[in-house]
């Protein structure tokens, strides 16, 4: 898994490592079990701060997507479907969609758009199994 990070970006470090984590997992190249690196070895490839990571890790763990333990460190865990509420997501989602409103993309191109992306985390195969 490479991660890419950047220091000048609007969006914080540490969302910026916890989407990329999430979009990872999402795509398929961290799986269960999958080991992360250790916070101190991420943050000082990065030349940042320690905590920063700490605090992405502690996103992910709230949100089920990792178990943190001393002796195994960061570790993927099963998707978890029950952690994300709903509401959560809708929130989420209904933002960004209003961004696409508010600069006038047309809805067809809207939904296009979530499908292409939705297409390539696999999700158009996951529907079939289900």
């Amino acid at each position: 898994m490479i991660l890419n990070v950047d220091l000048a970006a609007d969006l914080p470090i540490y969302q910026q490592i916890r989407d990329q984590i999430v979009e990872a997992i999402a795509h398929g190249a961290l799986t269960e079990g999958s080991p992360l690196p250790p916070t101190r070895t991420l943050a000082a490839d990065f030349g940042i701060n320690f905590h920063t990571v700490n605090k992405a890790y502690d996103l992910l763990r709230q949100e089920g997507l990792i178990r943190l333990s001393r002796g195994t460190g960061a570790v993927v865990t099963a998707a978890a479907t029950d952690q994300l509420l709903p509401s959560d997501w809708t929130a989420r989602a209904r933002t960004l969609l209003a961004e696409a409103v508010a600069r006038g993309m047309p809805a067809d191109d809207v939904l296009q758009a979530c499908r292409t992306l939705l297409d390539s985390f696999g999700a158009a195969d996951q529907e079939d199994t289900r």
